[in-house]
């Protein structure tokens, strides 16, 4: 660990332990807005594949154009010799395994099994001195994460167990090489340690451990945002971070309630978030907060009011005006509500987008009655029928979700997060299909203020918007030129 603490205070961080938290990393230096505080390659990374996503991806890259299968073990994939050989060093030790694989059972080889037949392949390499080890990437610091095994409950202890055997079987080494507890502990590591690999589109590309970046910790008030520039794991400071601040990203999405953030972090982290926003859990700002992304909105129309369960429990009283929605009046909505949305779910996964986009709207129109303006389950069906009139090229009807999701998003994100920029980024490319030049300038230009930041200003993504930004600049020029001649 003496050759870690070198390697990080020579780029102005420390570890730190803290009684209430455990190890953590502070600046020992001033970091500005976008600079990169850290960055990692993974120990091990696999590409995901699921069903929303089925086709087969590049091991290294994670792309899933011209790939060819391995020809020794035919579960791994390469788009190119160039990632083969990146990756060999690694894959030279799995795929003596995984060509023992029967044929028809490579499709149950999931992403976290092969992650862990991996991650054991590596660590075997590397204690036989054939993988090289450094300060920031060898096996001691995978032994120093915490697999919380003693807070996991008994049926997922079971299935880590389950799944710990089939890997054993995978690999079929000597038991004096590995056993079954132990790969099922490093189940439990992966499960609160392992990161989901995200494009700059914030798309799942893969999961991969990093063990240095898992020093973080987490805040629902985060200084810094966790991106990747392809395998890499990158943080970036999101505001001025001044000498000893500690680096602080987010686990989970933040749009929640309190007590809905507190519920996600407690089942996959084990821990209770004390930052800011949740100190205040039950407070009055904060069952006001809770009500409007979650709860009910008040039966008029014209009144902005949120809803209480009454002390009956008969209903739900308008905090604002007293009307109170019956428990009869939101059974009926909800049950409408399950049923519209069953169809709309199997239309949708059924390919019929039309039909799809029609019974999302409906969708919407109910929970218009029932929920506020704000309510994240708005926010979510909203999305929905945006990617769909996006898919069905309807670029008016896109440009109008697109507009109220942002309305969502401004209120329940950081002023500087990567959804919000993608979606200003969204608007703007609407924005200049439709001829709207000055609005494309407004919007592309809060796009990539927010991702120089979260992006870097370096990256091919964050270029590419800038040359766009550009374009659009020169066009709202020349269009107000003709104007003034």
């Amino acid at each position: 660990m003496e050759e870690l603490h070198k390697v990080l205070n020579d780029q102005g961080l420390t570890i730190s332990t803290l009684p209430e938290k455990g190890r953590c990393i502070f600046t020992t230096r001033d970091f500005s807005p976008g600079e990169v505080i850290i960055s990692q390659s993974p120990f091990v990374a696999v590409p995901n594949v699921y069903e929303e996503s089925p086709e087969s991806k590049c091991e290294w890259c994670f792309s899933s154009s011209n790939i060819k299968a391995c020809s020794a073990c035919h579960a791994v994939w390469y788009c190119s010799t160039t990632c083969q050989k990146s990756d060999w060093k690694l894959h030279r030790g799995e795929c003596k395994s995984l060509s023992k694989v029967e044929k028809e059972r490579l499709k149950y080889l999931t992403p976290m099994i092969r992650l862990m037949v991996k991650l054991h392949t590596r660590l075997k390499l590397e204690n036989e001195k054939n993988f090289p080890a450094t300060a920031t990437d060898n096996s001691k610091l995978l032994e120093a994460l915490g697999s919380h095994m003693s807070d996991v409950d008994q049926k997922q202890v079971v299935n880590y167990t389950q799944m710990a055997a089939l890997v054993n079987a995978i690999l079929q080494w000597p038991a004096s090489e590995i056993n079954i507890k132990e790969i099922a502990e490093n189940f439990s590591k992966l499960s609160c340690n392992s990161h989901t690999i995200i494009d700059s589109q914030l798309l799942a590309i893969g999961t991969g451990l990093y063990p240095v970046i898992s020093l973080t910790n987490h805040s629902c008030v985060p200084n810094s945002v966790l991106l990747f520039e392809g395998r890499l794991a990158v943080i970036r400071a999101m505001e001025h971070m001044p000498k000893d601040t500690e680096v602080l990203t987010s686990y989970i999405d933040t749009a929640g309630s309190t007590v809905t953030r507190q519920k996600a972090l407690k089942e996959k982290y084990f821990f209770t978030c004390s930052c800011p926003r949740c100190i205040k859990l039950g407070q009055p700002d904060d069952i006001r907060e809770t009500a409007i992304l979650e709860g009910y909105r008040c039966k008029d129309s014209c009144c902005d009011g949120f809803l209480l369960c009454g002390s009956d429990n008969k209903g739900f009283v308008c905090q604002k005006c007293g009307l109170v929605l019956n428990n009869k009046e939101l059974s009926s909505i909800t049950n409408e509500l399950k049923c519209i949305s069953d169809k709309a779910s199997v239309s949708l996964s059924s390919g019929r987008k039309s039909e799809a986009s029609v019974a999302y709207k409906r969708i919407e129109k109910l929970q218009l009655k029932l929920y506020h303006p704000f309510s994240i389950s708005i926010m979510r069906t909203r999305e929905t029928i945006l990617k769909i009139s996006m898919e069905l090229m309807d670029f008016k009807g896109a440009y109008s979700y697109c507009i109220s999701v942002i309305q969502i998003y401004e209120r329940v994100y950081p002023k500087c997060h990567p959804l919000l920029g993608l979606h200003y980024y969204l608007c703007g490319q609407i924005e200049m299909l439709m001829g709207e030049k000055k609005a494309t300038v407004e919007s592309l230009t809060k796009a990539y203020n927010i991702f120089r930041i979260t992006h870097g200003t370096k990256t091919p993504f964050t270029m590419e918007l800038k040359t766009k930004l550009e374009e659009a600049r020169a066009m709202a020029s020349l269009g107000r030129m003709k104007i003034k001649s």
